[in-house]
């Protein structure tokens, strides 16, 4: 397995590590609900290191990732991130990712950790244009300090001024001593901060003082367990889980993130998909009775009758109320309907409902 530059660190504080996407990566510290609650109400640090990082430079970068990308990223200003995904061929999803906007020539592109050579792959053949590509994956780390506390509880390791970058802004500045990091306010928790890209020989002196400058204010360490249950109360799609490559974006409601204002791989077929509509779509879920949804139970309806199927599932740390995404035929996907969860040989029932779960 690999290790990011930080894994002495979670061995030192016991985290409970597993294997994620080839790398061995803290799933729990102190335990889920703690680390949840820390982040909602305080703030706590992750390392996401494992994430995947692709610089593209050249005259004709923009037209790269206008090409690969759904959404429309000639609408960035420098200083911007834009959410977006890599649509295939066929109809579904190669990745969800997020493009930073540097200048007019340099992009960034943030990837999941579990698709860094398969959309290295994808992206390079479609680059026929004046741009380089970049995998500067192994050369960076990631750290994630998120929660309502992040912004006082950080700006003492940073000139720039915190509370003025906008959500979905980036900055270029010192942090903690070191140079060249991206400060971005972006995050996968639904309640704040930032995300800090650095070089990996930096990692450990800003985990350090991160740790350090967040103590006053309760800071914790964050496992990836935390983080699944923290973006699942959003009703954020996780890679793998709600969105593949067999989902499209228009079933998964990322139509917003789906521009048909320019031309992009599979683009006629989605604009087609928009259009006409879709026979199924993503949807939140309540459940009514006890028990908790998890991923591939079956969803069904009154007469059980196969529906559907559960892609996220979970029992929500903030809410104390069972919830969970999946994909439903659409005569069933309005809010307010009535589903059932097959769990093992009982029908549980729950509702559709409105996403976020969690509201700040």
């Amino acid at each position: 397995m690999k290790k990011t530059a930080l894994n002495h660190i979670h061995q030192k504080l016991n985290a409970k590590l597993v294997d994620f996407a080839g790398y061995e990566m803290p799933v729990s510290y102190a335990g889920v609900n703690e680390e949840h609650q820390c982040v909602r109400e305080k703030l706590g640090v992750f390392d996401v290191s494992h994430m995947g990082e692709f610089f593209v430079e050249g005259p004709e970068a923009l037209q790269l990732i206008q090409k690969v990308c759904s959404n429309d990223a000639s609408t960035l200003k420098d200083g911007k991130a834009q959410y977006t995904c890599l649509p295939n061929e066929a109809g579904g999803i190669v990745d969800d990712l997020i493009v930073y906007r540097f200048s007019e020539e340099k992009y960034l592109m943030v990837v999941n950790a579990s698709n860094i050579e398969k959309d290295w792959n994808w992206i390079s053949k479609y680059n026929t244009y004046k741009c380089k590509l970049t995998n500067a994956s192994e050369n960076y780390a990631l750290l994630a300090i998120q929660g309502p506390k992040a912004v006082e509880a950080m700006q003492s390791l940073t000139k720039i001024k915190l509370a003025e970058i906008p959500f979905y802004h980036f900055e270029v500045a010192e942090f903690a001593g070191c140079k060249d990091v991206i400060i971005s306010a972006t995050g996968y928790t639904g309640s704040g901060g930032f995300e800090i890209y650095c070089k990996n020989e930096d990692a450990e002196i800003i985990w350090n003082m991160v740790m350090q400058a967040g103590e006053a204010f309760g800071i914790q360490p964050i496992g990836l367990a935390a983080r699944d249950t923290l973006r699942l109360e959003m009703g954020f799609c996780l890679y793998g889980n709600d969105i593949d490559e067999t989902t499209s974006p228009i079933e998964a409601k990322l139509g917003w993130i789906t521009k048909f204002t320019k031309d992009f791989v599979n683009a006629e077929e989605l604009k087609k998909q928009k259009e006409n509509g879709v026979e199924r779509k993503l949807i939140a879920f309540e459940l009514k009775d006890k028990g908790i949804p998890r991923k591939d139970y079956e969803i069904v309806d009154a007469d059980e009758k196969h529906i559907g199927q559960v892609t996220s599932g979970t029992m929500s740390p903030t809410l104390k109320k069972a919830i969970g995404l999946g994909y439903v035929k659409t005569t069933y996907s309005k809010l307010g309907t009535e589903i059932f969860i097959r769990v093992r040989k009982k029908q549980l029932k729950a509702e559709v409902v409105k996403l976020p779960f969690y509201k700040a």
